[in-house]
């Protein structure tokens, strides 16, 4: 789950993390009392959506007038802002953040993820903040500083003094500042179950202070019910409404740009899938898993939603029957054709537990446009073909 930049800074105030302070408006009279409130001479007017490259879209401005505060917020309010991440669609701006004027002296760059390969989380930092770290990572590996933190032992000083060290940042006063920031930083990660923390930038000021000049965090949403509090940080305007749909009967769903819908039982399962289908020159046009309690009506879900895509022009069924049964699978495939409209070729690879059962249920359901496959190769080569044709 993610979260607002605001309430990324308002968790980080309860951990201690520095941050410049700042106030939420969803109007621009709100906007301008937040700027009065704030005092000073330099305000930074902040669109609130979940999407990073605001600042490129128009959507972070610096402003030096109370009239241009309000100016600004009522230019930003029900804008659609479009960065490199929300797609030409855009998102729509429903708040604002008025945040105080820091004198910046230096950038970097500070997160902390979880690295699955090492299985802990890693702090990474970089030298350069206000970057966009993927085309750092693909461009200058070797610029990123990487830390592991065991998390059997928990974040050390000793850690803290190697980024520091490689930061070249020497002077004592910053280096205990920002040790205290890390420290900090690594608490609420991991207390409040985060899945990433991301500060770009982390800015040094002229006092030799470290503040989150920006805040992206993500909650690991299979610990959610252990932070019942967070619930009410969930913003259903910000997230696909078909994804949130599909969570409601145990599906996870995400959206792609292929051609190829993808319905498979286990995550590993349906990557290998979509592994398999671009292999063969296709490209899938989402990620749905139907988990180990499927039934008919979940399965006519998802075909439900799969089928919202105008783009797909077939759909892969691929089920290993393990602890979901293919039978299940075969009698949601029914349910969702007379339930739904569906107008393009269905491939269906079911093995496993109840396989035969249900093929012989398929056979005799007698529906349009079913292809059946041998296996995972054959049947994503027969969707490619299919999509190909219409």
């Amino acid at each position: 789950m993610n979260i607002h930049e605001y309430q990324a800074k308002q968790l980080f105030a309860k951990h201690g993390v520095p941050a410049p302070r700042g106030f939420i408006a969803n109007t621009p009279a709100q906007a301008l009392k937040n700027a009065q409130e704030l005092g000073g001479k330099v305000w930074v007017v902040k669109a609130q959506i979940h999407a990073g490259g605001r600042g490129l879209g128009g959507g972070v401005k610096v402003v030096h007038s109370l009239s241009d505060v309000k100016k600004t917020a009522t230019e930003m309010l029900g804008m659609t802002l479009v960065t490199h991440q929300t797609g030409p669609e855009g998102k729509l701006v429903r708040k604002v953040y008025i945040e105080e004027g820091i004198e910046i002296v230096d950038e970097l760059y500070l997160s902390i993820v979880l690295d699955r390969a090492l299985e802990m989380p890693i702090i990474m930092a970089l030298s350069e903040g206000g970057m966009d770290i993927e085309t750092v990572a693909h461009k200058y590996p070797e610029k990123i500083i990487k830390i592991p933190i065991d998390p059997d032992f928990g974040y050390q000083a000793y850690q803290g003094r190697k980024l520091i060290s490689a930061l070249k940042i020497t002077d004592k006063r910053e280096q205990y500042k920002l040790q205290n920031f890390l420290k900090a930083l690594y608490e609420l990660y991991i207390k409040n179950d985060v899945e990433m923390v991301e500060i770009n930038p982390l800015v040094k000021t002229k006092i030799g202070s470290f503040l989150a000049l920006d805040a992206k965090l993500q909650f690991d949403d299979s610990a959610l019910a252990r932070h019942p509090e967070f619930e009410e940080m969930r913003d259903i305007h910000e997230e696909d409404a078909d994804e949130r749909e599909a969570s409601l009967y145990g599906l996870s769903y995400i959206p792609l740009d292929g051609e190829i819908g993808c319905m498979v039982n286990g995550a590993g399962l349906a990557m290998g899938t979509m592994d398999t289908i671009n292999h063969m020159g296709g490209r899938p046009a989402n990620f749905l898993d139907v988990g180990g309690n499927a039934n008919p009506e979940t399965v006519s879900k998802g075909f439900e939603i799969i089928l919202r895509n105008k783009n797909v022009k077939a759909i892969f069924i691929n089920i290993f029957g393990g602890i979901v049964r293919c039978d299940r699978i075969a009698k949601g495939i029914i349910e969702a054709t007379k339930e739904v409209e569906v107008n393009v070729p269905i491939i269906v690879r079911l093995n496993g537990t109840n396989a035969d059962e249900a093929a012989f249920i398929l056979e005799r359901a007698n529906i349009k446009n079913l292809i059946t496959a041998t296996d995972i190769g054959d049947g994503a080569r027969k969707a490619v073909e299919a999509a190909k044709k219409a």
